[in-house]
């Protein structure tokens, strides 16, 4: 059969004028430059609900810093909407000369800190054994039932009030980060991050002679950062906006963490009788609380976006297998 040298080059011409017309996706796939209508009405409509629930969830954050930085008359009035009215730093100022409110954020970075450190710590020392196959681990399924039974069913309000009671722990630190020092949702999503990763790593550096504890330190951690930054969000959270347990494991409110005395002052403001006169005292009370508030808002939105390229992967692949 004779070569057909010009059947080549027009297959090839067609072939690279079909490539102009593809473009490269984000994520590595090959797409047509032409959308179909139904993909862009998706496209629109799922934009247009996005902005929606991010301008939902904005709107009061931007509302308290307003309040906060705004006239007492003019907060009175319910003048304040998105911008302040009478702008000033007043209520931050009256902040700034409450020793209770910074003890409180004193006791909440402590407990953060604390609590942090051991839920992290535990949560990847449990994590690693337990995402081993049976063959290495042959107990593992049991410890899982168990750390799945009491992630389930908790023993209640009662017994471990009393728990804390017998062991000494009230009006100290301790009674805030100790009953919840092993996160077991934590704890499974680390594993089943570390069962993605591929055996063969840990073979290689078995075979090179590395120690069990060397593999774990030096090659399993630091491919878990997504998985260990994840949790680490998830405790800061959990630390930082209880504030129950500071209710019923402190006798003393000079050891209240931050949120249960913001919870504290709130309800004693709610308690207040509402004559006139009274409302013209708390007018200032109404900037001072959302001064407070916003403050209390502020450490979580600076450690957020250092985290948040962590987040979704971290979450996504550990809840892959179970």
């Amino acid at each position: 059969m004779k070569y057909d040298q010009s059947r080549d080059l027009k297959q090839n011409g067609a072939a690279k004028k079909y490539e102009k017309k593809r473009i490269k996706m984000p994520d590595g796939r090959r797409n047509s430059r032409r959308i179909s209508k139904k993909s862009m009405t998706f496209y629109v409509v799922n934009d247009a609900i996005l902005i929606l629930l991010a301008v939902i969830c904005i709107y009061p954050v931007i509302h308290m810093l307003s309040v906060s930085l705004s006239n007492q008359s003019a907060v009175a009035a319910n003048q304040v909407n998105l911008l302040p009215v009478g702008f000033n730093f007043a209520s931050y100022h009256m902040v700034a000369k409450r020793p209770a409110f910074w003890r409180a954020f004193r006791v909440s970075v402590i407990r953060v800190i604390v609590g942090v450190t051991i839920n992290t710590v535990l949560t990847v020392l449990m994590a690693y054994p337990l995402s081993k196959s049976v063959n290495e681990f042959p107990a593992r399924k049991y410890y899982v039932w168990v750390l799945l039974f009491a992630m389930i069913f908790d023993g209640g309000l009662v017994p471990n009030y009393l728990l804390v009671k017998d062991l000494g722990l009230f009006d100290s630190v301790w009674a805030l980060v100790l009953p919840g020092a092993v996160p077991i949702f934590n704890v499974i999503l680390v594993m089943n991050f570390m069962k993605q990763l591929p055996a063969t790593i840990e073979e290689a550096a078995e075979v090179d002679g590395a120690s069990y504890f060397q593999r774990y330190t030096r090659i399993v951690l630091p491919l878990c950062k997504p998985s260990i930054a994840t949790v680490v969000l998830f405790s800061f959270l959990g630390h930082w906006n209880a504030w129950f347990d500071g209710k019923i494991y402190n006798n003393n409110t000079v050891n209240y963490p931050l949120q249960t005395y913001l919870q504290a002052l709130l309800s004693q403001t709610d308690a207040t009788n509402s004559s006139e006169a009274i409302e013209n005292a708390l007018t200032n009370v109404k900037t001072l609380q959302a001064a407070q508030l916003f403050l209390t808002m502020l450490p979580i939105l600076a450690i957020y976006p250092f985290l948040q390229k962590y987040f979704t992967k971290g979450l996504t692949i550990g809840a892959v297998k179970g």
